[in-house]
């Protein structure tokens, strides 16, 4: 068996003792891997795919979600929840395409190789094709970098490495949770209705801008001005009358 397969092979059982749930009792470190995870959403929580993401595919509302961390027998899910409605909500469905919420959680600096600070969690609507499978839809958001048929790297993201072991690891208990950046969705071909424009109905319509001139109190000077003339004309007519 080649060195490929022997590491593909420990990772695929490394995702079966995730999904299984077969967590370590014992408080003594273990050795494990750092990889990106790859996660179902439903009912709920988050589950480690029993297949691979090419084989996957995901149906209309469903949430996919990654996950890089340094893991071992203990699930390192994505640290936000995947909720369809808060992702997809404002992306109308499309006759003939399905739309998936995307969730890419980069992890924690702990988690990171070098200890450099990863990327934000984002939330993405993907609205593609039903037969798509769980890689074209993780592909449609951001690049992805595959080596010996393993996910390496999302978005340039990290930069080097993949799959790599880890000795002794320490996995937090649990992870804090994080907020989603929800980007624009992709793949929608729907034009967005305009957004609408609020009213106060106690608010009076702006007047054109004439560059700040007090027209107000110019048409009372004139009219002043018209009944001090006018007055004025009556006052000589009198006088030359007389």
């Amino acid at each position: 068996m080649t060195a490929k397969w022997t590491k593909r092979l420990v990772l695929t059982l490394l995702a079966g003792l995730l999904f299984a749930g077969t967590a370590a009792t014992t408080a003594q470190a273990e050795d494990g891997y750092r990889f990106w995870g790859y996660y179902q959403y439903s009912g709920g929580q988050w589950a480690f795919a029993q297949k691979g993401s090419e084989v996957v595919v995901p149906a209309d509302g469903s949430v996919e979600g990654w996950r890089y961390a340094v893991g071992g027998t203990k699930p390192r899910v994505p640290r936000a929840a995947g909720d369809f409605a808060t992702i997809c909500g404002a992306t109308p469905a499309e006759a003939g395409k399905k739309r998936v919420a995307l969730v890419i959680d980069p992890g924690t600096p702990a988690d990171s190789a070098s200890g450099e600070a990863p990327p934000p969690a984002t939330g993405t609507c993907v609205v593609t094709d039903p037969k798509a499978t769980g890689a074209k839809i993780l592909a449609a958001v951001k690049p992805v970098r595959i080596e010996k048929g393993l996910t390496c790297a999302i978005g340039g993201y990290p930069a080097k490495g993949c799959g790599d072991p880890v000795k002794d690891i320490k996995v937090p208990a649990t992870d804090e949770p994080v907020k989603l950046e929800i980007g624009p969705a992709v793949g929608s071909t729907a034009t967005p209705s305009p957004a609408a424009v609020p009213t106060n109905s106690n608010q009076p319509p702006a007047a054109d801008d004439d560059g700040g001139t007090p027209w107000t109190g110019i048409v009372i000077a004139a009219l002043v001005v018209a009944l001090l003339a006018g007055g004025g004309l009556v006052l000589s007519r009198r006088r030359s009358g007389s």
